[in-house]
């Protein structure tokens, strides 16, 4: 089951107490206090691994606590320091204080740590309070109480490109073919009920990560049907394919889908419209007149999108659209210094003609 929002419960280890503690040994009948320290109470610390990729394991267990610092003992012999409560979470886990809505850390980079509550200070023992007017001091300090709070972790993924669209528009056939990832795939609306995340490989070197977004209808970002969930999985994405279908215009026009999709993300994050988009025509395999396609293609490229068709069941353009995306994906990254090869554009088939 794929879990991207859980509410959980932490709690860092308490101080030990100081103790409260004379010397007493033979030949040393005034040896004067000698109470240690207690011990600092355990971090508790987010970690992010590669290894998770949901926040399910979070729907059994809500509550967690580090453990406390030992008390202070006798001979000015001092607590041990509670140990840290290491929690490992998905990278691309967002961490928000539940009462504050406030963000406290964002892990996006395997390994990077996050102290979400501070473990208290141990109570200093009986000998730290020794002064030449007071010799014998019966008093110590109690340690501090550690941190504790609710938190509300949020995982959005981290891919690439991400491939949004309505329902039923082709996404899951086409990153099944375009990656190893096996997503369920059927002729009805709503057939990914979670992100699925795939790995296009062009060569050694050149990786690319896609994720199938769930489909969105009108209402999405005011929570109708299943988008409202993962919109946030947009956020992190570089580039968008906006898949329409073009198999029937009469059914569904393209256009007004492009519209209605565009507006969801636009309420849901103004942001998300800046992010570069690939329009990809789906389905071809069902267009009669091709011809259509053109004017398609004139439409969008008015807009300022460049626009493809494909069939992800006959593999048609699926060439032309690895050509788009990688060097896409090569001009926004070039100041970044990531290495992304060109590939040749493939010779255009017959369905091709469109694009």
């Amino acid at each position: 089951m794929f879990v991207d929002r859980v509410k959980i419960h932490v709690k860092a280890g308490d101080g030990g107490d100081g103790a409260i503690a004379f010397l007493r040994e033979k030949y040393r009948p005034f040896g004067g206090p000698a109470g240690g320290d207690g011990g600092k109470g355990g971090d508790v610390v987010l970690v992010a691994t590669g290894r998770k990729h949901t926040l399910y394991d979070f729907k059994f267990q809500a509550h967690f606590k580090a453990k406390r610092g030992e008390h202070g003992k006798g001979k000015n012999q001092h607590g041990k320091d509670g140990e840290d409560l290491i929690i490992e979470v998905p990278v691309g886990t967002v961490v928000m204080d539940a009462e504050t809505g406030k963000t406290i850390c964002d892990l996006v980079e395997e390994g990077q740590r996050c102290i979400v509550a501070k473990g208290g200070k141990g109570g200093r023992g009986n000998a730290r309070f020794a002064t030449p007017t007071n010799q014998a001091p019966r008093y110590a300090e109690k340690g501090e109480k550690g941190e504790e709070r609710w938190l509300i972790l949020e995982l959005k993924l981290i891919a690439d490109v991400g491939i949004v669209g309505l329902p039923n528009a082709g996404k899951s056939t086409l990153i099944s073919k375009l990656t190893k990832a096996r997503p369920k795939i059927a002729d009805y609306p709503f057939t990914t009920l979670s992100p699925v995340l795939g790995v296009m490989a062009i060569d050694e070197e050149t990786q690319v990560v896609l994720a199938d977004i769930p489909g969105l209808i009108e209402g999405a970002s005011q929570g109708k049907g299943l988008g409202h969930e993962f919109l946030r999985h947009v956020e992190r994405t570089k580039l968008l394919l906006h898949l329409v279908d073009v198999s029937d215009a009469r059914l569904e026009d393209p256009i007004k889908a492009f519209e209605m999709v565009n507006k969801e993300m636009e309420k849901y994050s103004p942001e998300l419209l800046k992010k570069p988009q690939i329009v990809v025509g789906t389905k071809i395999d069902n267009l009669l007149d091709r011809s259509y396609l053109e004017a398609l293609k004139e439409e969008f490229e008015k807009r300022g999108y460049p626009f493809t068709a494909i069939s992800a069941l006959t593999g048609e353009g699926l060439d032309g659209l690895k050509y788009l995306i990688v060097n896409k994906l090569k001009e926004m990254v070039h100041e970044e210094g990531r290495k992304i090869q060109d590939i040749t554009e493939p010779t255009r088939t017959a369905g091709d003609r469109a694009n």
